[in-house]
């Protein structure tokens, strides 16, 4: 007998069944006595820790994919292809075209799914498989496809691991733990280095290929063997993650509904555009645009890391070994910038002073022509990067609800900043004088991005107050939003109510 239901119908079902396991272990956390639920706590936050660990060594790869062009280059890539510098500057912003246009659709899907570490897996073998592409090719307009269809495939990594981590940890935890994220990518500016020495002094000629080609096939290689163990290691969501207890599921989906006022869960009306609907209508969203393009032309200086150190005049190996330890002290500053920014549940400073400090550098290079001054200015450009962390934890926590809003926010906004890696791609072709414009150049995207900071801040300021004053503030669920919350999470409507109202944003 043929079916007449609509498959709207069988969509919604699902859906709702997903909102029914939420429900059922929200409403038995809710009811956990105090020190029972401090030690799951303890034990799932123990676990997750683990867990999302593998996020840092998959960003590794996933920078080390994207720019080891850079090292690939002092090994002699630009004159084996034949390419100029400004078909190098295209091959470098190629990349981000098809990042940008894959983010968003990528995080909807994403959000709809329930076993997003797949996903992942899927993609990052995928991308190993085609990084491993470019050591193959011969000319310029082969390494300007394969270089398209990496960040078309990456682009499913950043924004699905940011949305991840928002749907496990706290506004107090999240930023600290995308620090740890992040410092995938400065560590492998740091690896990508070392990596890159080695490989290129020692591979070249072998079985009579380049060592730039040996660095693409060998880094390749690596990606797809931690694609595989992805799928197995990664979580998945709060409700249905395997490898945690019942109690420890209930109490991960309880604990995001408290920090928030309102249950992580979209309603059975949301459809897979709502979230791109609402973020279109906030006008939060584009200050933050933006202003974080801004941010990404100011930090343009990483693909040509190696080539700023070179200007210090030693030779191309010594060159890639000595960009390592900016990287290294980048990245112990920005553990403890986080730390301290979740500590003191602020976010604006915590942006605003490390930029800073990066301007420093800035104008260090800028201004002298001493080697040892020199050298000591790219630790302070690349401790700027502290600020950068923190700036994703701020994306997340003023999108907070729904998840099919926040899912989308996260995706415009780190596809939007893109533009800037396209733009900062022809910034360091001014070469003269020691890179002095290109300096001045990011030196004022600085600026612009704490003009940015400081109006995105003046508007969640005036929200609180409105939250504060009983006003409806802009990210409230609307009419029915504590009768969603206590629906979704099986407690009271004057609990869901209490939870609502005791949401702030940080500033």
């Amino acid at each position: 007998m043929v079916s007449t239901q609509d498959p709207k119908d069988d969509a919604s079902a699902a859906h709702e069944h997903r909102v029914v396991d939420a429900t059922s272990l929200g409403g038995q956390a809710s009811h956990i006595d105090p020190e029972r639920r401090t030690l799951v706590e303890k034990s799932l936050k123990r676990k997750l820790d683990s867990r999302c660990s593998l996020f840092v060594l998959i960003y590794i790869m996933n920078y080390l994919d994207r720019n080891n062009i850079a090292a690939a280059r002092l090994g002699g890539l630009q004159k084996d292809l034949g390419i100029d510098y400004n078909q190098y500057a295209t091959c470098l912003s190629i990349l981000y075209v098809g990042y940008i246009l894959m983010q968003v659709p990528s995080n909807i899907i994403i959000n709809r799914i329930s076993r997003p570490s797949i996903y992942i897996s899927v993609a990052m073998l995928l991308w190993g498989m085609i990084s491993t592409l470019s050591g193959t090719v011969e000319n310029f307009a082969g390494m300007v496809a394969v270089r398209f269809f990496i960040g078309f495939v990456e682009a499913a990594f950043l924004p699905g691991a940011l949305l991840i981590l928002s749907k496990w940890y706290t506004r107090r935890e999240l930023t600290k733990r995308n620090a740890i994220l992040f410092c995938g990518n400065l560590i492998s500016n740091a690896f990508s280095s070392l990596v890159g020495a080695a490989v290129l002094s020692n591979m070249d000629d072998t079985l009579g290929h380049r060592g730039w080609r040996w660095l693409y096939w060998i880094e390749g290689a690596a990606t797809m063997v931690i694609a595989i163990s992805a799928g197995f290691i990664l979580p998945d969501l709060p409700h249905n993650s395997r490898g945690f207890t019942a109690e420890e599921r209930a109490v991960a989906v309880w604990r995001m509904t408290e920090d928030v006022g309102e249950a992580d869960a979209d309603s059975a009306e949301q459809t897979a555009f709502t979230g791109l609907i609402m973020a279109a209508k906030d006008v939060k969203i584009y200050v933050m645009m933006l202003t974080f393009t801004a941010y990404v032309v100011g930090l343009s200086f990483n693909a040509f890391f190696p080539t700023l150190t070179g200007t210090l005049g030693f030779g191309y190996i010594p060159t890639l070994l000595m960009s390592a330890p900016p990287w290294a002290f980048s990245c112990a500053v920005s553990l403890a910038n986080a730390w301290h920014a979740d500590r003191q549940q602020e976010r604006f400073w915590h942006i605003v002073g490390p930029i800073c400090v990066g301007l420093v550098g800035f104008v260090v290079s800028m201004s002298t022509t001493n080697v040892a001054a020199r050298y000591v200015a790219l630790f302070l450009q690349a401790s700027a990067y502290a600020g950068f962390i923190v700036f994703y934890s701020w994306i997340a926590s003023s999108f907070p609800r729904p998840p099919a809003k926040r899912a989308v926010a996260i995706a415009m906004v780190n596809a939007f900043s893109q533009l800037g890696n396209v733009a900062g791609s022809y910034v360091w072709g001014l070469s003269e004088n020691g890179f002095r414009k290109s300096y001045g150049i990011v030196t004022s995207m600085f600026g612009v991005t704490i003009v940015g900071c400081w109006v995105f801040r003046t508007i969640l300021v005036s929200l609180n107050r409105k939250i504060e004053e009983g006003e409806k503030a802009w990210e409230t669920g609307g009419d029915g939003a504590e009768q969603q919350t206590a629906m979704t999470e099986g407690v009271t409507v004057e609990e869901g109510t209490k939870l609502q109202r005791g949401f702030r944003y940080l500033v």
